[in-house]
């Protein structure tokens, strides 16, 4: 061995020395404990959430499936972990798919850490994460990036790879981490096992699945994320309690909501509190929606736009489920009381709204806000399942921006399979009309869209509010904020089929603070 990699695993070997023990004590495994990686999230300026699940087969050739594991956590300030900031013991229990969540407070404002997990003999990677600074302090800088949609079988996640290097505080993700789909269209890249999701130990087998990609873990590893879901982690176009229509059908919907929802914690840096009514099974809903700051310079928002929402409009035959349709056609799409969000979450984000004092005001939400249509020969054509087809609930988001004065709103989004950008708008019905904040929905991460670039360029010129779109690049985009301005990269890998593959700037644009304008660069 080199004298670098004896030092270090001196150096490794003296913290292990003074690690808490535990009734366990230094057991071997059979396999790798820690196979379906690490991660961090959650961030606050003085807390984080730190994640694993110790692998299923690892726990089933060690005997251990049916009882709970002692898992020792360490937080430190130094890769060596010679200087830990903070440890304990978390009994990776059963009923919970043995996943640990160390929910780790007290600690120092805008710096960053390292971690780990040791069970028995087994120590995890270490991962990087970071708090947030004061939201008080000034601050010059906010770097992260936004992402979604990774189905499986479409492709490799070497996205994720690029996003390595971008020098990130932070990884937003806006849904569609898992698809509950048997296969990929139109045929797999890679072996989508398991079938059609639609139990717990489906659903929980399913993240293990995707969480095995080595790109993925990676960039978990790397910094810490913020997460909200779609429908996929459930069902294809699912509407609050409403199944969607795609797979095999089952006889309680309800319960294999829940099934997914506590699937999602389990596998996702997430508070439990947030979770614990669903878990205790007192409630079916669970929290997903919420804010934090970023010191002065921005606000950080995540919305769910699934649990809550009222069923999709006018969908043909009486289908649940999406469609494109005409809204001349269909009585109840301009219904003031519909919502995307849910009456408890639109309140909540407007009073958000109300006290905000940050100079960015960044919503994290699911799909594309700005009105979309599809038909490019004089009528109209819309989809009932995002923005467009709520189009009350839009109005009173952007009202709420308008009259709470708020300073730069951002929007950033996924769903779609395709990159747009664009002005937000008071009055979608007026091109004219005030500019309100800016968007910018991202492509997926392996997710196929559909869309020729033909059709791309026929609907930008009936949709005069976006100033930029694509779909025919995977990836993901890059946001970085200072006080002067925002800038956006849009980056995009040349072919998702290839777990090696390059990757390329697909398009950059500009924001001035106060400007609501978006500049190409």
């Amino acid at each position: 061995m080199k004298r670098r990699q004896l030092l270090q695993c001196a150096t490794a070997c003296a913290a292990l020395v003074s690690l808490p023990r535990t009734g366990w004590g230094q057991q071997p495994w059979q396999g790798n404990p820690f196979g379906l990686g690490i991660a961090s999230g959650s961030p606050t300026h003085d807390s984080v959430v730190l994640w694993t699940r110790l692998d299923p087969g690892a726990a089933e050739a060690a005997g251990l499936t049916h009882q709970a594991i002692p898992v020792t956590w360490q937080l430190a300030h130094d890769q060596q972990f010679s200087r830990l900031a903070a440890h304990g013991v978390i009994e990776a229990m059963p009923a919970l798919a043995h996943s640990v969540h160390a929910e780790v407070a007290g600690l120092d404002p805008d710096r960053h850490y390292f971690y780990r997990f040791i069970a028995g003999d087994a120590v995890s990677p270490t991962g990087r994460t970071r708090t947030f600074p004061h939201p008080e302090s000034q601050v010059n800088r906010l770097r992260l990036a936004y992402a979604s949609c990774q189905q499986w079988g479409n492709g490799y996640y070497s996205a994720y790879r690029h996003m390595l290097d971008e020098n990130l505080d932070l990884v937003m993700f806006l849904g569609d981490y898992m698809y509950e789909y048997p296969s990929s269209r139109p045929v797999d890249v890679r072996p989508t096992t398991g079938g059609w999701v639609t139990t717990l130990s489906g659903y929980r087998d399913r993240y293990a699945l995707h969480k095995s990609d080595p790109d993925l873990q990676a960039i978990h590893a790397a910094c810490p994320w913020l997460v909200t879901w779609d429908d996929h982690e459930v069902q294809n176009d699912y509407a609050g309690t409403q199944a969607g229509d795609s797979g095999r059908p089952v006889a309680d919907f309800m319960a294999r909501r829940r099934a997914a929802y506590q699937a999602f914690y389990e596998h996702m840096p997430v508070r439990r509190a947030n979770f614990a009514q669903l878990i205790g099974q007192t409630s079916e809903n669970a929290r997903v929606f919420g804010s934090t700051h970023y010191g002065r310079l921005a606000t950080l928002y995540t919305l769910d736009d699934r649990q809550f929402r009222d069923p999709q409009a006018c969908t043909p035959g009486n289908r649940t489920g999406s469609a494109r349709v005409d809204p001349a056609t269909c009585e109840i799409w301009n219904q003031a009381h519909r919502s995307l969000l849910g009456q408890e979450q639109e309140g909540w984000l407007r009073r958000q709204f109300e006290t905000a004092t940050s100079q960015w005001n960044v919503i994290g939400q699911q799909t594309l806000l700005g009105a979309r249509n599809f038909d490019v020969k004089g009528a109209e054509r819309r989809s009932n399942d995002g923005w467009d087809g709520y189009p009350a609930a839009r109005q009173r988001l952007t009202d709420a921006m308008q009259q709470t004065r708020l300073s730069n709103p951002v929007v950033l989004g996924g769903d779609v399979h395709e990159n747009w950008v664009g002005h937000i708008l008071s009055d979608y019905q007026r091109a004219d009309s005030t500019r309100v904040g800016v968007e910018f929905c991202g492509t997926s991460i392996t997710s196929l869209s559909g869309t020729s670039s033909e059709k791309i360029r026929e609907m930008l010129s009936v949709n005069p509010h976006f100033i930029f779109a694509n779909a025919a690049c995977r990836g993901y985009g890059v946001a970085q904020f200072t006080p002067r301005e925002l800038t956006t990269t849009l980056r995009a890998v040349k072919d998702a089929t290839d777990p090696q593959s390059s990757a390329f700037t697909l398009a950059k644009f500009s924001v001035e603070s106060g400007s609501a304008s978006i500049e190409q660069l």
